[in-house]
């Protein structure tokens, strides 16, 4: 009975060791386990250069007056194996308080009287779409209206340059740009004593993939 008793402790004892060792080999192989590393994208537009720059007009000399926004966040793709497939369908968003116009009183009195007259503006926001090798549209929000706004383009090796030309009454603005054209009144006259703020904005995007 004692032979009995000690035959079936001395088989617990294994099977109890056998178990440990198990699990430690177990817990041993999932330390173990590489990680699987994400593929970059070749051309990504969160990690190219981008310069978003505007022309705006003033005087009925048309005298024009420029600016940037210093900054821009990729929303949603801008990746791809090559710079037209990072670009096409691109979403993009820019808050209107990253303008510069290295003016700082002009650059206070364009986010108050213009960008903050209008409704829900504390970003511009867009999508790209390439039509073909030339030319493509983005689609503009900006004082709560989207409207397509046509460019042409050029993609040359990682340099893509895009030229657009919007007029701000497509976007119901009048009352910003009348409110902004009021406030510079004095500085928007020309020589015949007429002041005047122009409709017409030329935008200028240029994108360098590293």
């Amino acid at each position: 009975m004692k032979k009995l008793a000690l035959s079936l402790l001395v088989c617990f004892a294994v099977a109890q060791l056998t178990s440990c060792k198990k699990e430690a080999n177990k817990t041993t192989e999932q330390k173990e386990t590489p990680a699987v590393e994400t593929k970059q994208a070749a051309f990504s537009l969160t990690n190219a250069e981008n310069t978003i720059s505007w022309t705006a007009y003033k005087t009925t000399d048309k005298v024009p007056v420029k600016g940037q926004f210093k900054k821009i966040s990729i929303t949603s793709g801008g990746e791809g194996d090559n710079a037209k497939e990072a670009i096409n369908n691109a979403e993009f968003s820019v808050p209107v308080s990253s303008i510069f116009t290295n003016d700082s009183s002009r650059d206070f009195k364009i986010r108050k009287f213009f960008f903050g007259v209008m409704d829900k503006t504390e970003l511009l926001s867009g999508k790209l779409v390439l039509e073909n090798d030339s030319i493509g549209y983005t689609d503009i929000t900006m004082n709560g209206v989207t409207k397509k706004l046509p460019f042409h383009y050029t993609l040359k090796d990682k340099t893509f340059s895009l030229k657009a030309a919007m007029k701000i009454s497509d976007w119901k603005a009048e009352k910003a740009l009348d409110s902004l054209n009021t406030v510079c009144k004095d500085l928007h006259k020309g020589a015949d004593g007429v002041s005047k703020t122009w409709d017409d904005v030329a935008i200028e995007i240029t994108t360098v993939f590293k």
